[in-house]
């Protein structure tokens, strides 16, 4: 197998990771639309904006031949999203940019659509609500969208109106009965999410003239009326028929606690139907096979404090019947590679519906599999693994020949690119695209070494240009959030590249809890927290320092949200390094178990002993090093609660001695108006800024870089 780029990494003589500025003015790509004949591929694009204060996004269509430049074909301040192609080949996006036939209205995100034989956009409907997600039916004229509704209203009229008057009275109360209430950065409520099937609107009345151009009006009708949180974060697909929705739900349970269940919604009568619902198990749909009469399934095992979750892919046969609601759905659910030791992705299906391609982290990887539906024997089939190279694909699309798939890719060498993929061979050949890569200066390594018990501790290392034994570099420890996750895709938020343009190593290693490299892996980090992961996370950085281009002497450990708890962690049981960046991090269990936004799903497995022995912050006495703690206001996955405590008793209970003026070398980058994750291109700016100047002055014993202006220190 092989991977056919235009370009490698480095070979472009200029690079934009000694520049912020030049950063954060990298094009980024998202997301991926192939038209039902395949001979149309769609994009979104972000780019900065003039001011450098926020991104926009616009589509930008991908020639799937990959012999044309691509080229953008939306364009407004607001930006476009969303983007998915209808069964006549027409393509529907969703924008907030006012609509050229009524300037006067209050912009909203509305739904939009580009003729499939040319011709500018229109909208296509608009509601007071705005629209969310689209999904639209292979082979039938068949659209749907996601939006929401004000609980209690009962039509789309009530709705305007219901809204208005909150916002006219200046109402922001929002009154529950149900759990939870919030969500990442996001207040739930009093607006719920609905299923709407985009459907023609009342024809003109008989004798009333048209203009030339008019076009046929389009409604909505509410397919889950009675939904209330159910769909709040619910996986959504459609069949080819465009007749069924599969749709995952959330079902509340007695205290506080709630479950996935699958349902069918039948688009005719919007008659909701539960097919799958055991207790301990949530559910969530796959594609649909171009049939109709297979549905890809993935189940997820409630956790316990002492077991980690276990996914598995299955297929579940949607001809009819009933369903049952047992765990084997009326013995029509089949497991698929029941024996394959990792965490599946279903993708999507080739035409003649004899194999499902998914993706699955690998080993630092995250490649394409093929899986064969096993035939009527019951025989089972192995998942064979496409694409070969060390990358991450996402948003994989089949051609209708089947013989080419569609994806976007990314790796720690570059951001996400639009690839062709050969189904038999797995040759992937890059498309070309709206930017070229970013080019780096240094290289990238894999690594790993053996942990204390024997297990395997793998990493990525990239270093920067130069290091030698002569000139070795310091090192930087990156622990991954999740902490089911892994080390193996692009990421603008945390750039080990920036970090390697100033001087430094950085180490990204796959400690217990990561995913990729079997359940056992996940499983001996689960619940203890702070043994297997940390002492992984050691023994990597032992291994490493022995390196003789790497400077033993000058490390420091950083991470975010579970990547903070570790750093955290770390922090209270070694001194070894000189400088500790914490972001979004864990620090009271006990405090942080009740007030997440999802605190069903923590404390399954976080219960008072577990918190006991594994919460940072009870070893607080213990911290001898310089700490920078970031938190956002708005994050309600880690609340600030963590944050404001952590400094605090920090700087009342570390060994970290004060000044005349009480302070200490621990400093605190507060930001009011940011969630989880710094989202705002000059807060990301300030983020780095900062991070760069309290590495360089606890590592380098120097004030490289100046502290970003405007902080109030």
């Amino acid at each position: 197998m092989a991977s056919s780029d235009t370009q490698t990494p480095g070979e472009h003589p200029e690079t934009p990771f000694y520049d912020l500025d030049h950063y954060l003015a990298i094009p980024r790509v998202s997301g991926l639309a192939l038209s039902p004949d395949g001979g149309r591929l769609v994009t979104t694009v972000a780019t900065l904006n003039d001011k450098g204060t926020e991104y926009r996004t616009a589509l930008w269509e991908l020639d799937p031949e990959g012999k044309k430049q691509a080229r953008r074909i939306t364009r407004s301040a607001k930006g476009e999203a969303g983007a998915v192609f209808a069964a006549d080949g027409s393509l529907y996006f969703t924008s907030a940019r006012p609509d050229p036939e009524s300037p006067e209205a209050e912009p909203v995100n509305a739904l939009w659509v580009l003729p499939s034989d040319g011709g500018e956009a229109r909208v296509a409907l608009s509601r007071a609500g705005g629209v969310g997600s689209l999904l639209a039916a292979k082979e039938a004229d068949a659209l749907f969208l996601t939006a929401s509704v004000l609980a209690g209203s009962t039509d789309e009229d009530n709705d305007e109106e219901r809204r208005k008057d909150r916002k006219d009275n200046k109402v922001a109360a929002i009154l529950h009965s149900g759990y939870p209430v919030r969500y990442w950065d996001s207040d739930l409520g009093p607006a719920q999410p609905r299923l709407f099937a985009v459907e023609p609107g009342a024809e003109p009345e008989p004798g009333k003239p048209a203009t030339v151009d008019a076009v046929p009006p389009v409604t909505l009708r509410n397919l889950t009326p009675d939904a209330g949180n159910g769909l709040r974060e619910a996986e959504t697909v459609v069949s080819p028929d465009g007749k069924t929705l599969y749709s995952s739900f959330t079902k509340p349970l007695a205290n506080a606690d709630s479950r996935t269940v699958l349902v069918a919604v039948d688009v005719a009568t919007g008659t909701r139907r539960t097919l799958l619902d055991t207790e301990g198990m949530n559910y969530f749909p796959g594609p649909v096979s171009p049939d109709g009469r297979t549905l890809a399934v993935l189940s997820e095992t409630d956790t316990t404090p002492e077991q980690a979750p276990q996914i598995r892919l299955h297929l579940l046969d949607v001809t009819g019947g009933d369903s049952g609601g047992g765990a084997d759905g009326g013995a029509r659910l089949t497991p698929l590679a029941p024996e394959w030791d990792r965490w599946p992705h279903p993708a999507a299906w080739l035409p003649d519906s004899s194999a499902l391609l998914v993706t699955a982290d690998e080993d630092g990887a995250s490649p394409v599999f093929r899986i064969s539906v096993p035939g009527t024997d019951g025989g089972d089939s192995a998942p064979v693994r496409l694409t070969a190279d060390a990358a991450a694909y996402t948003d994989v699309a089949v051609a209708p020949d089947g013989r080419t798939a569609y994806a976007l890719r990314s790796s720690y060498e570059f951001p996400a690119e639009a690839v062709r993929i050969d189904v038999a061979s797995g040759d992937v050949t890059r498309l070309p695209a709206p930017a070229e890569r970013p080019a780096y200066r240094g290289t990238l390594e894999r690594v790993e070494t053996t942990s204390a018990t024997g297990d395997r501790v793998p990493a990525y290392l990239a270093l920067p240009e130069g290091a030698s034994a002569g000139n070795p570099a310091p090192l930087l420890l990156w622990i991954h959030g999740g902490p089911l996750g892994s080390w193996n895709a692009w990421t603008w938020r945390w750039n080990p590249w920036l970090l390697v343009a100033r001087g430094y190593a950085v180490l990204l290693p796959d400690p217990a809890l990561s995913t990729g490299y079997g359940q056992d892996h996940i499983q001996r980090g689960w619940g203890e927290w702070g043994k297997a992961p940390f002492l992984d996370l050691m023994a990597i950085t032992d291994a490493v320092e022995q390196r003789p281009d790497i400077d033993e002497t000058r490390t420091a450990a950083m991470g975010g949200s579970f990547g903070g708890y570790m750093a955290n962690w770390v922090a209270g049981h070694t001194d070894r390094f000189k400088a500790i960046v914490t972001h979004a991090s864990l620090w009271a269990l006990d405090q942080f178990g009740p007030t997440t936004d999802s605190a069903q799903y923590w404390l399954k497995e976080m219960t008072a002993g577990m918190a006991a022995e594994n919460s940072p912050h009870l070893h607080v006495e213990n911290i001898r090093t310089p700490m920078l703690v970031i938190h956002g206001d708005k994050d309600y996955r880690v609340p600030i609660g963590e944050g404001l405590r952590l400094w605090y008793e920090l700087l009342s209970k570390s060994q970290l001695p004060a000044d005349e003026n009480g302070e200490t070398d621990h400093r605190f980058l507060y930001f009011p108006d940011e969630n989880h994750w710094i989202l705002q291109p000059q807060h990301a700016k300030v983020w780095y800024g900062v991070v760069e100047h309290f590495l360089a002055k606890n590592l380098l014993d120097k004030d490289l870089l100046p502290v970003p202006d405007g902080l109030g220190l």
